[in-house]
């Protein structure tokens, strides 16, 4: 029988019931009072190992049968048994644990049924409620909501509709999700907050758009200041390999890339000499290229666009009447 069952130790048949030393090792050392009862821990004994300091209480009705920090493993498991039977990480701790996001001290997310008396605790567990956990929940140890859901749940949590959107792109598209299946999330469950803007996430990715980056430099500098909306995501072949542009003009008669260096990852060893043999590339090719990060682009958008209007023009493009309506500019 799985470790993460839907039910309270004390009603499984002792026949039924992993070793004790089985249960320690999958929940982190951390047990809660109803387990240790069922594994005839009474509570004399209980509070005699509180007592001794063999043990610790971490949360209500939740305890450490070790001494000392609590590891980070051991506080999801501690938040988990806390939250009851049904609770599943959500939120930020489950998109760590996709590994969507890198892992960060603070407050273990969970999500509980409504029926749950679980509350939040301050430094330590999180709770969220739903209605809809039977069908948000994936089938992984320890438990959390499906990738889909999670990053529904985190566009939801932020504090405006910019922050969603921006989220639903950069995870989207970092996860490798399909967006059928992300819209699908959606349908199946209405997220109650920036619905319009997770949607509208969505379909930037499926047009070609893999971070927030790239979305502020196709609305603010392309789409305000009347240039061509460029290819996204163009293939090049380098040393023997493909790699990808983040925007490029050839379509429209200009041999112009424009590179937008906005992750963390950028400063990592092996994608910066990915980066390196792509400028090269480029420079052999005679190929104009431009490079800008997120404060060019956020600060300075205006500026972004004089620039690349100006190497639009020299490279051969031709401008449409359409202008730009940048109230910047205007």
């Amino acid at each position: 029988m799985p470790l993460h069952k839907r039910w309270s130790e004390e009603v499984i048949p002792a026949e039924q019931r992993p070793s004790w030393p089985i249960l320690l090792r999958e929940q982190h050392g951390i047990v809660t009072r109803a387990q240790l009862r069922a594994y005839g821990h009474s509570a004399a004994d209980i509070v005699a190992n509180l007592e001794a300091g063999r043990w610790q209480r971490v949360l209500p009705r939740v305890y450490a049968t070790f001494t000392g920090d609590l590891p980070r493993e051991a506080k999801i498991h501690s938040a988990l048994r806390y939250g009851g039977g049904y609770a599943v990480l959500s939120h930020r701790t489950a998109a760590e644990k996709w590994l969507l996001l890198p892992v960060v001290e603070g407050p273990v997310e969970i999500t509980v049924p409504y029926s749950s008396s679980a509350i939040s605790q301050p430094l330590l567990v999180k709770v969220h409620r739903s209605r809809a956990l039977r069908h948000s929940a994936a089938d992984t140890w320890p438990p959390r909501t499906r990738l889909t859901d999670t990053i529904v749940d985190l566009a939801v949590s932020q504090p405006t509709a910019r922050e969603a959107l921006n989220v639903v792109v950069d995870l989207v598209s970092r996860s490798k999700v399909p967006v059928h299946a992300m819209k699908e999330c959606v349908e199946l469950r209405p997220p109650f907050r920036f619905r319009a803007e997770i949607l509208r996430g969505l379909d930037l990715v499926a047009g070609g758009l893999m971070s927030a980056l790239e979305v502020e430099f196709k609305e603010r500098v392309e789409e305000l200041h009347g240039l061509p909306s460029g290819d996204r995501q163009t293939p090049i072949e380098v040393d023997g390999k493909t790699l990808w542009e983040d925007v490029t003009y050839d379509s429209h008669g200009a041999e112009v890339t424009v590179r937008l260096d906005g992750r963390a990852t950028h400063a990592m060893a092996a994608v910066a000499f990915r980066d390196r043999r792509r400028d090269n590339a480029a420079e052999l090719a005679d190929r104009a290229r431009l490079v800008y990060g997120w404060q060019d682009v956020r600060n300075s958008p205006c500026q972004v666009a004089a620039e690349v209007r100006t190497v639009l023009l020299r490279e051969g493009w031709v401008p449409t009447a359409r202008r730009g309506n940048c109230p910047r500019c205007s």
